[in-house]
């Protein structure tokens, strides 16, 4: 019997939800990572609060932007709260939100998380065994992609994400659908990151002195990694502009904010190869590093050299006048 507290993967057989074969490129790389991927973007899984991965200083921005609406929504008196992760990976940012959520005093707590790498949910249903304990919570991860409808309710979400480079990873002809979907969902607050046109070089699922070569070609959106393992992988990344992104979601979502993220920390991260370990520890460095990103990040000549464009929206008002109205109906009938 399945009880008011669960974690569960929901695999359907084990059989992923994918709708064509550049989602299965997808899928098929980071499947292919495994546990490296979580190590490698996250940093340790087993703290996962201590944001020590490859994109600190991002992670640590976002989480800021997660808690203040978290911690909004319990002092307007919520005692449920409901977040979807579209593209989870492992899990990580799930596990944050549930434990911060419990911590706040919500009493009921819906998270689902999805990814179309089979290998990372069943990663994250592994690292997140250990919230069952959690009365009132329910967290569950599905194998699916954005490529089709979601099955929660409209306007049935609290926050939503859908982080790094999951977005850049759809054919860019279905953007203006799954942008349209993911804001038919969400009540609250959506929160989206997707690498830029003049971000630093990436192979997506590991570090970058893993590659033998790599090539992104910008007109076809495909990128090739040889690996020094010998492995070869080839699947779709598209790179954003800033005006792009917001025109996927300004038809549906008032755009709260749009700008780069990340454009020197990632540069300045202490690394063997060119940048001293010392740096970390130079806290005057830190400092004049983090007032350069709030200086800058706005700024049209640099927003577009992040690391990352993040954008912040929230549901029109008169989009959500409207699903309380049909909610209202829906009761009354």
């Amino acid at each position: 019997m399945e009880t008011h507290v669960s974690v569960r993967a929901r695999l359907r057989d084990l059989s992923p939800i994918v709708h064509d074969s550049a989602c299965a490129s997808v899928a098929a790389a980071y499947n292919q990572s495994g546990a490296d991927y979580a190590a490698f973007a996250d940093g340790d899984p087993m703290r996962p609060f201590a944001f020590c991965g490859l994109h600190a200083y991002a992670d640590r921005q976002i989480w800021t932007l997660v808690d203040r609406n978290l911690t909004a929504l319990r002092a307007k008196g919520a005692t449920s709260v409901r977040i979807l992760d579209a593209g989870c990976g492992p899990g990580t940012w799930l596990r944050r939100i549930v434990a911060r959520a419990t911590a706040l005093g919500f009493t009921t707590i819906n998270a689902r998380g999805f990814d179309i790498a089979r290998a990372q949910v069943q990663r994250a249903q592994l690292l997140s065994r250990n919230l069952s304990g959690a009365s009132g919570v329910a967290l569950t991860y599905d194998v699916a992609d954005l490529m089709g409808e979601l099955p929660e309710a409209e306007a049935s979400v609290d926050i939503t994400l859908c982080l790094y480079s999951v977005l850049s990873h759809l054919p860019v002809a279905n953007l203006p659908k799954i942008a349209a979907e993911i804001s038919r969902v969400t009540s609250g607050c959506f929160i989206a990151t997707v690498r830029s046109v003049g971000s630093t070089p990436t192979i997506l699922i590991d570090s970058i002195d893993k590659a033998r070569r790599f090539q992104h070609d910008n007109i076809r959106d495909r990128y090739e990694i040889g690996l020094r393992d010998g492995r070869r992988i080839e699947l779709g990344f598209h790179l954003f502009n800033a005006s792009e992104l917001r025109n996927c979601f300004a038809d549906h979502l008032e755009i709260e904010d749009l700008c780069g993220l990340d454009l020197f920390h990632n540069r300045f991260a202490p690394d063997p190869r060119w940048n001293p370990a010392s740096l970390a520890d130079d806290d005057a460095f830190v400092d004049e590093l983090e007032r350069l990103e709030e200086a800058y990040a706005t700024r049209p000549g640099f927003m577009e050299r992040a690391t990352h464009l993040l954008l912040v929206g929230r549901r029109q008002r008169g989009a959500r006048l409207a699903a309380v109205h049909n909610s209202e109906g829906d009761a009354v009938s």
